[in-house]
């Protein structure tokens, strides 16, 4: 078993479940420990069995109940050093750790998990994206690359032979140039430092597409500057013409995604 589900994604909080026969992990804890909990129920895990919680960067959508959660289950918060000094006086006392990563030296393991931090391209200290294997299973690999302003040469790398990604289609640029967001804040989600629009999302997907690839969930949608359907469509009308059975998952704010198999 080597599977993952988006618990909820987008600008009010962010989480990953991944989870092996053995172990399970969080990437991000982006909400209340409430709202995480359930969550975890919804896709009727338990969440006392959640090992460890990995942190990709400081923004509160993906901190906010890091802390609670490792308190509440006495488990370790995995996180590089800038990053949590960045964010420790709002992650609280940790009760294990902090266990420091950094992007791009060698791997860390988690249980049976193997997992690799690269850069991540945000307005953040030391932002990091993911890609993790199930240790002895080399025909399968989970990408997750959120939170990030473009598709650098690095992440493109990265994401090659995937199975799985979990990819970022934050907003649809001319919703975003028409919406009510102030200039400032326009420019700060365009810039190499921003999000991924729908478009960039594709352009990933085309340089990294291979026939192996069997799960894309889009990711980090933008409540104001974008609509599933509209993410949807753009990368189905490329995927049309590659692999019509490949599964399309659009990850929401409010729904966990079913759990795939990596």
């Amino acid at each position: 078993m080597f599977q993952a589900s988006v618990l909820a994604s987008g600008s009010k909080g962010n989480s990953i479940l991944v989870r092996t026969e053995s172990t399970k992990i969080l990437l991000d804890a982006g909400l209340s420990g409430k709202k995480i909990t359930n969550f975890i129920h919804s896709i009727e895990l338990d969440e006392n069995k959640i090992d460890a919680v990995v942190i990709s960067h400081e923004h509160s959508d993906h901190i906010r109940g890091a802390g609670i959660i490792c308190r509440k289950l006495q488990i370790p918060l995995y996180i590089s050093e800038s990053t949590y000094n960045a964010c420790n006086l709002r992650l609280g006392k940790l009760p294990v750790g902090p266990i420091y990563f950094e992007n791009g030296s060698s791997t860390f393991v988690i249980g049976d998990i193997e997992i690799r931090a690269f850069q991540s391209s945000h307005d953040v200290v030391d932002g990091s994206n993911f890609t993790l294997r199930k240790i002895g299973d080399d025909s399968r690999k989970l990408a997750v690359a959120t939170d990030l302003g473009f598709s650098s040469n690095l992440m493109i790398t990265q994401l090659k032979n995937s199975t799985s990604i979990i990819l970022e289609s934050n907003h649809d640029l001319n919703m975003l140039i028409k919406g009510s967001y102030p200039p400032h804040l326009k420019q700060r989600i365009k810039s190499k430092q921003g999000h991924l629009s729908n478009e960039q999302a594709v352009k990933v997907i085309k340089e990294v597409y291979h026939p192996g690839l069997k799960n894309i969930i889009l990711a980090h949608l933008s409540e104001e500057n974008n609509l599933p359907e509209i993410a949807e469509k753009l990368m189905r009308d490329y995927l049309n013409k590659k692999d019509k059975n490949l599964n399309l998952i659009v990850a929401s704010q409010y729904e966990s995604t079913k759990i795939i198999d990596v």
